[in-house]
């Protein structure tokens, strides 16, 4: 607990010094040796200290704790040495009972302390101070409700915190994982374009102009798309990846053979696999020197497949079932279609090449953490 919650605690524990009133009177105004009367007031001292430092913890239950075992004691030993007008220190114990004892141990220690106060008088010949025992009792339920509340708030505050930082990390990996998605695909196609054009600026000028041209372009959508990230609105569409895949892998010499159509799907599992049939593209592109890429799409009212084939070498470590770090390439496309309820899977083909699947739910689905 930082200092300044633990003396919020222990002023809102001053009020009740008031029942000191009676031991204090007691102390000035009967007749006792010098030394019973620097003993009392020590004592009184040294439990007042105490009693405000345990008060310190409240909403904190712990073992036994030294400070309340002091707490009682001096009580005790007060009450039983010095009289009834000094029973009242027990509304204190009990008070301390509730603020610092496990739940098991509370109502004994509560109990006792009133007990104690009833005793006392009783002994003493003195009813007088008989409603200081019901005192203790109705304290200890104060004091118990109040620390509940302190522990619930303090529960609920570390819940706040907690959902920010994870709202924080969240927003973290979605941007590195659009960031990711968009630039490997645009910096591909740029790259491929840029090296085309080059070999042929000479053999063929208009069409290196043509392809610096889709440079341009395409390093303007990506700026675009970018912005779009950041601003957290960037969706990518089946049919839209589908037909930047037929450009970009046409460009590189690639045959390409797409679906015949394109079926309507739910918006979440529409840009899920648009953003599949980008990475899957990226990838053709990077490392599978495939001559012949085959995507199909269909759904049969229940779930979506997509499935990208190639024939290329495919990837140098290939896995079934992925599992590479989070927020990149494949290990992304995982957290995104996971977020759906569905599966991906890739790994090489029986004669050669390769193949990426996802299989994505239409209807929405609970997906445990």
């Amino acid at each position: 607990m930082d200092r300044s919650n633990w003396w919020g605690q222990a002023i809102w524990a001053v009020p009740w010094l008031l029942f000191q009133f009676f031991p204090i009177v007691d102390l000035v105004t009967t007749d006792r040796p010098t030394a019973a009367r620097w003993v009392g007031a020590i004592g009184l001292l040294v439990f007042t200290v105490v009693y405000l430092r345990v008060m310190g913890q409240l909403g904190r239950p712990r073992a036994l704790r030294p400070e309340f075992a002091v707490t009682a004691v001096l009580a005790v030993a007060l009450a039983v040495g010095f009289g009834p007008a000094w029973a009242g220190l027990m509304i204190y114990v009990s008070a301390a009972a509730a603020a610092t004892l496990p739940g098991r141990w509370v109502w004994p220690g509560v109990v006792g302390a009133a007990l104690v106060c009833l005793a006392v008088p009783l002994v003493s010949g003195d009813p007088g101070l008989l409603f200081l025992s019901p005192i203790c009792l109705l304290t200890a339920f104060g004091i118990r409700g109040t620390g509940y509340l302190i522990t619930v708030n303090r529960e609920l505050q570390e819940a706040r915190e907690e959902l920010a930082r994870n709202a924080v990390t969240e927003e973290r990996l979605r941007f590195a994982r659009d960031l990711h998605d968009l630039l490997g695909h645009s910096l591909s196609l740029i790259a491929l374009k840029s090296e085309l054009a080059r070999r042929l600026a000479e053999a063929d000028p208009a069409r290196a102009r043509q392809e610096m041209a889709d440079v341009e372009a395409a390093a303007r959508r990506a700026l675009a798309e970018v912005r779009d990230a950041v601003s957290g609105y960037r969706q990518v569409t089946c049919a839209q990846a589908l037909a930047e895949a037929r450009s970009a892998l046409t460009g590189a010499g690639i045959d390409v053979r797409l679906p015949d159509r394109v079926p309507t799907l739910p918006g979440t599992v529409d840009a899920a696999l648009g953003w599949v049939v980008r990475e899957a593209t990226t990838n053709v592109l990077r490392h599978s020197r495939a001559g012949t890429v085959t995507i199909g799409l269909a759904e049969d009212g229940v779930r979506a497949v997509l499935t990208v084939t190639d024939d290329g070498r495919g990837a140098e470590d290939p896995i079934t079932v992925l599992g590479a770090s989070p927020g990149s390439g494949l290990a992304g496309l995982r957290e995104r279609v996971g977020a759906l309820g569905g599966e991906l899977a890739a790994g090489p083909v029986d004669g050669g090449g390769y193949r990426l699947q996802a299989t994505v739910p239409l209807l929405p689905v609970s997906v445990s953490a």
